[in-house]
């Protein structure tokens, strides 16, 4: 019973959610109502019952195939779940049931579909980073993990930072380079999470983003000016933060 409390509920919960996550990802970047209608297949806008939308189980269980029309269902969609659920279950296992583990599951679960909305169509809502400020802002008062000072100055260097190498881009360039987008994402980590892992998550980030960036270029033949999405680089580099930057920092810096 205690295995099931700790291990399966989380996983259980987090992934069911992430079956909402994968509404927002689809009709976010539309403007449509994430409330209603309830969910339909996008190829033949037939209503989905209830027992072909378990998380994960339903896509196996239907060869990941609508059970009326057989259009293939992205893969997205169980990735999106599994990897809520994985989420949940870790940050339940790190904070227990507290405020710490709903507030940081939010703020895990805006990061899952910033991720897949900027891989798919290279942007990120101002709706979720601009409500996400605000709400770590507020989380910060009541925390233990974080001063509101540490997430003050984390909005300020999170925002600040990427402006100003967007600034510095575009007179060396004449370029657009970094997005708004990612400036808003970054000021949002920093709400959350505090100016230290605004440091950790630009390098992890910009390391990832050069590796990826730079195989991408290698197997589709791009030069340097082909453009990949940032923010997945950042929300990755936030997660890893929230889970090991303190081991990270004190292990490079000794703080």
């Amino acid at each position: 019973m205690e295995i099931f409390v700790e291990y399966i509920i989380p996983f259980i919960f987090g992934s069911i959610v992430g079956s909402f996550l994968n509404v927002c990802i689809f009709r976010l970047p539309e403007g449509r109502s994430i409330v209603s209608p309830g969910s339909y297949c996008p190829n033949c806008h037939n209503s989905i019952k209830f027992y072909d939308n378990i998380p994960v189980l339903s896509f196996l269980l239907l060869g990941g195939k609508c059970r009326k029309c057989k259009h293939t269902i992205p893969i997205r969609y169980p990735i999106v779940e599994a990897l809520a659920g994985l989420v949940s279950l870790a940050l339940f296992l790190k904070f227990g049931l507290s405020l710490s583990y709903l507030t940081y599951l939010i703020f895990c679960f805006a990061l899952i579909v910033v991720t897949f909305i900027d891989l798919q169509h290279r942007l990120i809502p101002d709706i979720i980073s601009l409500p996400g400020i605000i709400l770590g802002l507020i989380a910060s008062i009541f925390l233990d993990e974080i001063t509101t000072i540490d997430s003050l100055i984390g909005i300020a260097i999170g925002g600040g930072s990427l402006f100003l190498v967007a600034v510095g881009y575009h007179l060396f360039t004449k370029k657009e380079g970094m997005g708004g987008g990612d400036i808003k994402l970054l000021a949002m980590i920093g709400a959350f999470l505090g100016w230290k892992s605004v440091l950790l998550t630009i390098f992890i980030g910009s390391a990832l983003g050069s590796l990826v960036g730079l195989t991408l270029m290698a197997i589709a033949g791009k030069d340097r000016t082909y453009a990949i999405p940032f923010g997945p680089f950042l929300a990755t580099g936030a997660m890893v933060y929230l889970f090991w930057g303190d081991i990270i920092i004190s292990y490079y810096l000794g703080w």
